[in-house]
C-alpha cells in the first residue's frame, strides 16, 4: 500500500478514488457475469459439436466397413477449398465464427465405384464441416475464458485492494486530521491558560505594588 500525505488535499484525492471504484465495479461485475454465461454457451455448443463428430465417426465405422477395400481409391475424394471466419463481438471480446466452409468433392464416375460411395462423399462433407466448426468453438472458448479470467482479476482487484485501501487510507488521514485539530484546540486552550495565568500574576503584582505604596504613605 502506497504511502498517502496525511492532509485535507490527500484525504480529498482518496475520496475522489473511491467514489471512481464504486461507480466502476458494478459495470466490471456485470461484464463478469455475462462473460461467464457466454463462457458457459461456448462450452455447450463445443460439447454438442464434440458429440455430433463422434457420431458421425461411429456412423462411418458401423455403415461403411468397407473402407478397409484397397481396391476402391478413396483419396482426395473431399477436400476443403476455402474456410472464412469473421470476427464477432461479444461483451468487448472479439471471437472468432465460422461464416463459410467451400468443400469440393473430386469427380468420380458411378460405374467405376460402388453405390456407398455416395453415402461416404456425405459422411466425409459433415465430418469435415465438423472439424473445422470444432476447432474454431475451441478457439471461441479459449478467448471467452481468458476474457472472464482477466475481467475477474480486475473485480478482485477493485474490490478486495483498491476499495479496501483506498478506504484504509481515507480513515487513516480522518484519524489524523481530527486528532490535530484536538491538539490545536489543546494548545490553543493551553496558550490561553499561560496567557490568563501571566495576566492574573501581573495583577496581583499590580496590586501588590498598590498596597505598598498605600501603606508607606
Amino acid at each position: 500500500m502506497a504511502k498517502v500525505a496525511l492532509n485535507k488535499s490527500s484525504l480529498n484525492k482518496e475520496k475522489r478514488s473511491l467514489k471512481t471504484y464504486n461507480r466502476y465495479l458494478p459495470a466490471l461485475e456485470l461484464k463478469r457475469q455475462q462473460l461467464m454465461a457466454e463462457r458457459k454457451k461456448a462450452e455447450e455448443a463445443l460439447a454438442e459439436t464434440r458429440s455430433h463428430l463422434a457420431d458421425v465417426e461411429r456412423l462411418v465405422r458401423e455403415q461403411l466397413p468397407m473402407l478397409a477395400r484397397e481396391d476402391v481409391p478413396l483419396e482426395g475424394l473431399v477436400r476443403v477449398t476455402n474456410v472464412t471466419l469473421i470476427d464477432e463481438n461479444i461483451v468487448g471480446t472479439a471471437v472468432p465464427r465460422v461464416e463459410n466452409i467451400s468443400i469440393r468433392v473430386k469427380a468420380y464416375s458411378d460405374l467405376a465405384k460402388p453405390v456407398w460411395v455416395d453415402f461416404l462423399v456425405e459422411l466425409l462433407q459433415q465430418m469435415v464441416r465438423l472439424r473445422i466448426e470444432y476447432q474454431v468453438r475451441v478457439l471461441r472458448h479459449k478467448e471467452l475464458d481468458k476474457a472472464t479470467r482477466t475481467t475477474s482479476q480486475r473485480v478482485n482487484l477493485f474490490s478486495k485492494v483498491l476499495i479496501p485501501q483506498t478506504r484504509e487510507s481515507i480513515q487513516k488521514i480522518q484519524i489524523y486530521l481530527s486528532d490535530q485539530d484536538r491538539a490545536n484546540v489543546m494548545n490553543a486552550k493551553l496558550s490561553k491558560g499561560k496567557v490568563l495565568a501571566q495576566e492574573a500574576k501581573l495583577a496581583k503584582a499590580r496590586e501588590q505594588e498598590s498596597g505598598e505604596a498605600v501603606n508607606g504613605h
